[in-house]
């Protein structure tokens, strides 16, 4: 398998390539040369196969023979070794639950897997050639975050060998369970506190990996879902949900609450593999630049605006180009199986009441924003039945959950043992001056 770029300017490459480039050469994603399609008797008997096994076959195609059979298999076991049940919330509304991995996120699955290819890429000198020449020295991962990614590509790089990882945040914008995750752990993890917003984060980011002085002094890559090793394993639990989906004569409509957008085209490429999904539903907050597009075919980024589902407080979504590579940019297709919906924060605050007090089911802020689209989208679909995802524990968002609900918050031990730490980070204007400067040094 080969990965070419989005803007069709730069070579295409492999797997293993892309993932430690990140980013391609000519400002565009790399983005599979053909979409796999799945065994159609694989689909019909998916409730036979273990996760392991699911997740294996879903994603090697795309890693093809860049690892072995063995090395791959271990890393997929290590992806998904924690439970995503699907929970019934309604008689036709299901909670897909993303937040039983270690730090509590959806993000858990795309860092676990990224991390552990990326050790194997980096293992020895010589094993990657990139712009014509070989691997040398340490890796830096530059990872912008609006939240949950910082967390989980800070957990599940600790301690890698051969690998830096350096995180950009915006200041005040993410919730204390969430800079705690990222800015106490040390070691190979630093945490820039940016004095801006995480679209000045990812502007930063993405200028980095552009420029040539920081290109020749280190050895960069992302781990935000541009990065195709955090992108393509998010297709894992959309699989998941379907293998637990009792109806299978019905596929389900899909709500996925969105900001950067990797998630749910990673859902719609599972959906083109031969994944049977009915719908699915852009669920955003009012940095609603897609539903915009949706109306106009214009896509018009804008300044983000923060929010209480503060993931996905983004005004550039940089993975929506995938969406529009997967249909092969033509409208009448892409509007065909994704529609949108945006959602306030009073009615995020209602719905996060309302489900507590109706079905005893407590969500996030970002699952109460898919919870609602999704119900709104079967109020006009009566016949449909629908699962939205739950991509984020409720004690991430502790003060606006327990104000909401008007009751305490149960902490898992996990989240415990890291709110007593120290904070460590580093304040950085939002210039990019600033982050060449640190790099640099």
């Amino acid at each position: 398998m080969k990965f070419y770029s989005t803007n069709k300017q730069s070579p295409p490459v492999s797997f293993k390539e892309a993932a430690i480039n990140g980013q391609a050469p000519d400002k565009g994603l790399y983005f599979p040369e053909y979409i796999p399609q799945l065994d159609v008797a694989f689909i019909k008997n998916i409730e036979t196969y273990s996760n392991e096994e699911i997740a294996y076959r879903v994603i090697a195609p795309y890693v093809g023979d860049e690892m072995s059979e063995e090395t791959l298999r271990r890393i997929v076991a290590e992806t998904v070794n924690f439970p995503i049940p699907l929970v019934p919330v309604s008689d036709t509304i299901s909670s897909l639950e993303l937040f039983h991995g270690p730090t509590l996120a959806f993000k858990d699955i795309g860092a676990r897997f990224m991390s552990r290819c990326l050790r194997e890429a980096v293992g020895g000198p010589g094993d990657v050639t990139i712009g014509g020449h070989e691997k040398k020295g340490e890796v830096t991962v530059l990872v912008a975050t609006s939240g949950d990614t910082g967390g989980a590509v800070a957990n599940g790089f600790y301690g890698v060998e051969g690998v830096n990882v350096v995180i950009l945040y915006p200041s005040g914008k993410v919730s204390p369970v969430q800079e705690k995750q990222l800015t106490t752990l040390g070691g190979n993890v630093v945490a820039l506190e940016v004095t801006g917003t995480f679209d000045d984060c990812q502007a930063m980011v993405k200028q980095a990996f552009m420029d040539q002085d920081l290109r020749a002094a280190r050895f960069l890559t992302s781990a935000n879902s541009i990065n195709v090793a955090r992108w393509l394993p998010q297709q894992f639990y959309y699989f998941f949900a379907y293998k637990q989906w009792k109806d299978k004569t019905t596929p389900p409509v899909l709500s996925v609450p969105s900001g950067n957008f990797g998630n749910i085209c990673a859902g719609i490429l599972a959906m083109q593999s031969g994944l049977p999904v009915s719908h699915f539903i852009a669920a955003c907050n009012v940095n609603d630049i897609v539903s915009d597009y949706l109306r106009t075919q214009v896509l018009t980024p804008k300044e983000a605006v923060p929010t209480l589902s503060n993931a996905m407080d983004v005004g550039n979504p940089s993975n929506f180009v995938r969406i529009l590579e997967i249909f092969q940019h033509q409208f009448p297709a892409l509007s065909q199986h994704l529609s949108s919906a945006t959602i306030t924060d009073s009615e995020t605050s209602a719905t996060i009441k309302y489900l507590l007090d109706t079905f005893n089911y407590l969500a996030d802020p970002h699952g109460a924003v898919g919870y609602l689209a999704l119900e709104r989208y079967l109020a006009a679909h009566p016949d449909e039945k629908g699962i939205f995802l739950e991509t984020a524990h409720p004690v991430k968002f502790p003060d606006a959950v327990e104000q909401i609900t008007g009751q305490p918050l149960d902490i898992p031990a996990a989240v415990q043992s890291i709110m007593t730490l120290e904070k460590k980070s580093i304040l950085l204007r939002p210039e990019f001056a600033a982050l060449k400067d640190f790099l640099l040094q």
